[in-house]
């Protein structure tokens, strides 16, 4: 038997689903696309209830060792395999989309610096607080920031957190218990949907 065979049935079948999902989607992909879920975390149904969005995690698709990576800024930010990615969101749905003119700004010189700047973010700590610091990053301020330093693209709307809908009490549960008292309303934010819904990104899968 085929060993690439082999470890597709020997896979859990969510896993496997996912890695079948990973293969057939393969041809169409680019180095540089988004990816977005909704993440089954603690904080997922916080973020969907205050951005009124189901997608609370992204992500971008790169190239490594032949294979579909995901930089994303889990604890810490890492790149995770693309097929494991999509098995941890939930019911494995998940959006890519693209730069509305990548063919003329992704160039293979422009995808390298991409990579290049993210992995310089490797091993960053998750940021909890949604601050704006390079110190520590949560997944859409690193995509963002990425593809700002390198395309000078600004891939959705920055916030202020009192934007946001914080009147659910799952959002104050949670921003209690992160911030207590003194919530920073004033700081800079960049949710997942903001980038999702940008009009310079085109939908792919």
């Amino acid at each position: 038997m085929y060993p690439h065979i082999k470890r597709l049935i020997q896979r859990p079948a969510g896993r496997m689903q996912a890695e079948l999902t990973t293969l057939r989607l393969s041809l169409k992909l680019h180095e540089g696309d988004l990816i977005f879920q909704t993440s089954q975390s603690a904080q997922s149904q916080a973020i969907q209830l205050a951005t009124h969005s189901p997608y609370s995690h992204c992500g971008m698709l790169l190239r490594q060792g032949g294979e579909w990576q995901v930089l994303e800024a889990v604890q810490p930010v890492s790149i995770t395999p693309m097929e494991q990615w999509i098995a941890r969101g939930k019911n494995q749905h998940f959006v890519v989309k693209r730069l509305r003119d990548a063919d003329q700004v992704l160039t293979p010189t422009v995808v390298r610096r991409l990579r290049d700047a993210g992995r310089r973010y490797w091993g960053k700590p998750y940021d909890l607080y949604f601050g704006w610091s390079d110190e520590r990053l949560y997944c859409s301020e690193l995509v963002w920031k990425v593809y700002q330093e390198v395309t000078g693209r600004q891939i959705g709307q920055l916030q202020r957190l009192r934007e946001f809908d914080l009147s659910h009490p799952a959002v104050q549960a949670k921003l209690r218990e992160r911030y207590g008292r003194q919530l920073p309303l004033d700081e800079l934010v960049i949710s997942p949907v903001r980038m999702f819904e940008s009009p310079e990104l085109v939908e792919i899968r």
